[in-house]
């Protein structure tokens, strides 16, 4: 019976011309790949991932046709060897889902068990995608910060792209977490939005980076979430304070990074990249349990916006020309 169900999800195509469509298709729980937990979808996110992968990107999918959608939240179905009961409710992040393994962006998803993590208490499953992988990456920036000795006492923390959906949660928990945030953003008409998220201070990006060019810049901040990459990275480990950390999660600017060993050799600044595809088990639980908790984003609803797969046309165009703020959930049929 299982196999015969029948259900909806956005299908993206190549053909042998390489012509990518998408559009939403019928689909069959019988074509979905294999793996112990099958999950009915109530809720996903779009990501610049997402959008790559929607769009045909070869360095995000290969394998088609494909389900983009590499976050998901909702109630399973089954699972063989009981890591979870049916009814139970799961968010599922990173690790290969949305890329070849078929994503959130339709109703159903089967998947290796060890891939989801149980929803915390605190936390809805809307709220789950609302923050997603974005939020989560943006928490993990965070506790890297928190593990290498950065207190609130210590000084600024600058948080760039900040009206995207990593920098914008990532000023939310600073924020909550005691920290005095300075948001940098390209987007100057945004800075009420990102008072409101807590940000203290708004900077243009052409601030951030002013002075780049030289081999150190003066020192401004004690830690960094960096979500940009390229210049403004470079600029951020030039200008970060003795001792101060720097995490990197983002290359929107760039994937290049010019940069001389000073600020490392005579600032002992600290360089923490940011992997939230492979995180492992334990640390996974341990970032949605504080996103469930003391640091839950205060303004989740001020940073969402909610469509169905047939809106996600328009905001996959979106992210991709740089024009979306916030997170975007997607709630499925």
């Amino acid at each position: 019976m299982e196999m015969s169900t029948e259900f909806t999800a956005l299908v993206v195509e190549k053909s042998v011309e390489k012509l990518v469509t998408r559009g939403i298709r019928t689909r069959s729980i019988a074509d979905l790949p294999p793996g112990e937990l099958l999950l009915r979808v109530e809720y996903s996110s779009l990501n610049y991932k997402d959008a790559l992968s929607a769009t045909g990107h070869p360095g995000v999918t290969r394998q088609f046709p494909h389900t983009p959608g590499i976050d998901a939240a909702g109630e399973v179905v089954s699972c063989e060897g009981g890591a979870f009961a049916p009814g139970d409710k799961v968010i599922v992040t990173g690790y290969d889902l949305g890329m070849e393994t078929d994503g959130g962006w339709g109703q159903y998803i089967r998947i290796p068990s060890a891939w989801a993590v149980r929803l915390p208490a605190g936390l809805t499953l809307r709220e789950a995608m609302a923050i997603g992988t974005a939020g989560f990456t943006a928490a993990l920036s965070v506790l890297r910060l928190e593990q290498a000795g950065v207190k609130p006492s210590d000084g600024d923390i600058l948080v760039t792209g900040a009206t995207g959906g990593v920098g914008s949660i990532a000023v939310s928990i600073l924020s909550r977490a005691g920290y005095r945030v300075v948001a940098a953003t390209g987007k100057s008409a945004d800075e009420a939005f990102l008072r409101t998220l807590g940000a203290a201070e708004v900077l243009r990006r052409e601030q951030v980076t002013e002075g780049v060019e030289r081999p150190m810049m003066k020192e401004r901040w004690a830690g960094v979430v960096d979500v940009v990459g390229g210049e403004t990275l470079s600029a951020a480990v030039k200008s970060t304070c003795y001792g101060g950390v720097v995490t990197c999660c983002g290359l929107v600017g760039s994937i290049e990074l010019a940069l001389n060993v000073y600020p490392f050799i005579l600032r002992g600044v600290s360089l923490i990249g940011i992997d939230s595809v492979n995180c492992p088990a334990g640390t996974r639980l341990q970032v949605w349990e504080r996103l469930a908790g003391v640091w839950k984003p205060e303004h989740l609803a001020e940073v969402v916006s909610e469509v169905s797969l047939e809106g996600l046309e328009e905001k996959v165009q979106a992210i991709l020309e740089g024009a979306l703020r916030g997170r975007v959930v997607v709630k499925l049929p």
